[in-house]
């Protein structure tokens, strides 16, 4: 997870021959992948949507259609609730198991997906468009580790006790918080899937999950392995369907006692206005992001470079996490933008099976668009458009790498998410001026900054308004470390102990003593 590229040994990478039979001796994606689960999955079993609707999975590199889905709306929201409540009862096989067998079924469920990481990294990458050796080294194993990381946390979640006034014993216990509604994106779907189900189910709760309806074929794979890997019936439930449908009805649902999502800021506020009209439900949102990304004229301009490409175009610009404000001091603008627009036109773009390709399609025809019109928006509004801008190919939903320059911070290139590969690079004179300008934004996600003056580093990190800063690096995640933002970017944390609170409910209980002793 700490890099979007696959390191190949050095000595390969500058001789092409080498280069290509090194390749050769990579994994090889599974040609023509059955299509093995497209129900719902409710209670360990494999069941019809109540409705009888279906939707299509696209391929969106050819942008045709993979399989229909079974459709989930609130009548099978409504009966995987019921399966979860019972799975959560008083009493129940799941409540009743121990903190160290919870552990073992979660380590359980890491070595099935690693057994089939291989057919699942091809799904993803059929489903999704993501390239596939990447999605191997990168998701793969992302999401393994998660699952293993939460594991091997679950018989250590325990409370304290406390040194109360007066004759009495005190001491608190943290407790699941019940059923929990989880709501994951398609960008990246397997691993989303592991950061919510890792930390709910290592503290004990239930689950009903539902995967992004352009990217349910992962997901719906991994609730076969929950089931093989011997968790009990209705703990873990996984819904394919709509946003408006299936999403607005785990978000309002009564019987949902937490809701955790990840998507864009404008449908994290349905989630949370949802949640508080309905049984006031715990939330969680990790949300939009327009990172900035400080580059000091002292910093290693050729790591400063390739970090600052990789931090935007990585999975085709299509990241929370994505470094899209670039501001970089004015001593070296001039040539940071060469270099930036040298590399972005050496990206590769093409079949995601291809094991050269850096860059896939667009998720969808829509999303294409949409990063199409925001290109479009910085032309108009005056920004120099230094290379890309342009739809790729006869089929699928590709785009060129697009660098900016000379970007002003009112466009919308600068203001707004794009999702999309689009680099908006700026310039900046004072430290004082790139932390103001860096700050002034809506979102507060993540942040990086590059330079080899400590002093520049620290004070840039602790001034800067989000959830995660990175210095001389960029998209450095860690199942160790807590991820999240501030301000509009959401509420709470993922990963890390810092998860497992989000999932606990913490009591204190307090005894009344005859005679207390120290």
């Amino acid at each position: 997870m700490t890099s979007s590229k696959i390191e190949i040994p050095g000595e390969l990478k500058s001789d092409p021959a080498a280069l290509m039979a090194s390749l050769q001796l990579m994994p090889s994606p599974v040609p023509n992948p059955e299509i093995k689960y497209t129900k719902i999955f409710i209670n360990n079993e494999w069941q019809d949507s109540v409705s009888g609707k279906v939707f299509p999975a696209y391929n969106p590199a050819t942008g045709e259609q993979i399989c229909e889905v079974q459709e989930a709306d609130k009548a099978d929201v409504d009966k995987a609730v019921q399966a979860a409540r019972l799975a959560f009862s008083m009493g129940s096989v799941w409540r009743r198991m121990d903190a160290s067998e919870r552990g073992r079924l979660l380590s359980k469920l890491a070595d099935l997906v690693e057994r089939d990481s291989v057919y699942l990294a091809t799904l993803e990458t059929l489903n999704s468009g993501k390239p596939f050796l990447p999605t191997l080294f990168v998701d793969l194993q992302g999401t393994i580790r998660t699952l293993r990381y939460f594991a091997g946390y679950a018989d250590k979640i325990h409370g304290q006790s406390i040194p109360m006034d007066g004759e009495y014993l005190s001491f608190t216990r943290y407790e699941p918080i019940g059923v929990c509604g989880q709501i994951i994106p398609w960008n990246f779907p397997l691993m989303m899937t592991a950061w919510k189900l890792g930390p709910a189910l290592a503290c004990g709760n239930t689950v009903i999950l539902k995967p992004a309806e352009q990217t349910p074929l992962t997901c719906l794979h991994v609730a076969s392995l929950v089931k093989e890997a011997g968790f009990p019936p209705g703990v873990i439930n996984i819904l394919p369907g709509f946003g408006p449908t299936a999403g607005a009805a785990i978000a309002s649902h009564m019987g949902i006692d937490k809701v955790a999502f990840t998507g864009s800021t404008e449908v994290g506020k349905f989630i949370q206005e949802a949640a508080g009209k309905s049984n006031l439900k715990r939330v969680t949102l990790e949300l939009g992001g327009k990172n900035p990304n400080i580059i000091f004229a002292d910093a290693d301009l050729d790591m400063a470079v390739e970090q600052a490409h990789q931090g935007v175009f990585f999975n085709a610009g299509q990241c929370c996490t994505a470094g899209s404000r670039i501001y970089v001091e004015e001593p070296i603008y001039e040539e940071f933008v060469r270099r930036s627009v040298e590399r972005a036109k050496r990206r590769i773009v093409g079949s995601p099976f291809d094991p050269t390709t850096e860059q896939g399609p667009q998720i969808s025809r829509e999303q294409q668009s949409r990063v199409l019109e925001f290109i479009q928006s910085g032309i108009s509004e005056g920004a120099k458009l230094e290379c890309g801008g342009k739809a790729l190919g006869l089929k699928g939903f590709f785009i060129e790498p697009t660098v900016f320059s000379n970007v002003r911070d009112d466009m919308r290139i600068a203001r707004e998410e794009i999702f999309g590969p689009v680099q908006q690079i700026m310039k900046f004179k004072t430290m004082e001026e790139a932390i103001e300008r860096a700050n002034d934004t809506q979102y507060g996600l993540a942040a990086a900054v590059f330079t080899n003056d400590i002093n520049k580093a620290m004070s840039v990190s602790t001034a800067m308004q989000a959830g995660t800063v990175w210095i001389n690096c960029f998209n450095a995640l860690s199942t160790q470390c807590p991820f999240g933002g501030y301000k509009m970017s959401g509420n709470g944390r993922e990963l890390g102990e810092n998860g497992l609170k989000e999932y606990s409910e913490v009591k204190t209980i307090t005894m009344k003593v005859v005679a207390k002793n120290s």
